[in-house]
């Protein structure tokens, strides 16, 4: 494969994104790619595209989408004002999985992060993932905090 390419998502590779989100044991239950949701997932893009803190990324390879995650940059009081990096919705595509283009998306992904003045770098993953668990150990996280969500 070609050296991956990192750019800014565009709308019109909404099908592609959700198709990666989708592609994986709890991805499939909780996204739908059906036409009759399409318009949530543009919604959410359009806020996502306008918000200068935000950039979803997807990444190409010989012109194919293989990979995507979303950074947020987050300003913050806490530790003396530090600014965060958030990553999430990481996904590769399936036939890609296993041959370092995750270390590669994270080491971009840290850079931009230090680009835009973060000194730290966050992400959440979920609980049932304990092979993202040990990729995450291994480029150097470490499980400092515990999360929780509220549905509402």
């Amino acid at each position: 494969m070609g050296d991956p390419r990192y750019r800014r998502a565009t709308a019109a590779d909404l099908g592609a994104i959700v198709a990666m989100l989708a592609d994986d044991v709890l991805g499939a239950s909780r996204e739908n790619a059906s036409p009759a949701v399409d318009d949530c997932y543009r919604a959410a893009f359009a806020e996502i595209d306008a918000d200068p803190n935000q950039f979803l990324c997807v990444v190409e390879e010989e012109q194919q989408i293989v990979g995507t995650l979303q950074l947020t940059f987050i300003a913050g009081l806490s530790r003396n004002g530090t600014k965060r990096g958030q990553i999430e919705a990481v996904r590769i595509a399936s036939d890609r999985r296993g041959g370092k283009l995750g270390e590669a998306m994270f080491a971009w992904a840290i850079s931009e992060c230090r680009a835009h003045g973060c000194s730290l770098v966050q992400l959440t993953t979920d609980k049932a993932r304990p092979d993202a668990h040990r990729f995450y150990e291994r480029l150097g996280f470490e499980p400092t905090h515990i999360g929780y969500k509220l549905q509402i």
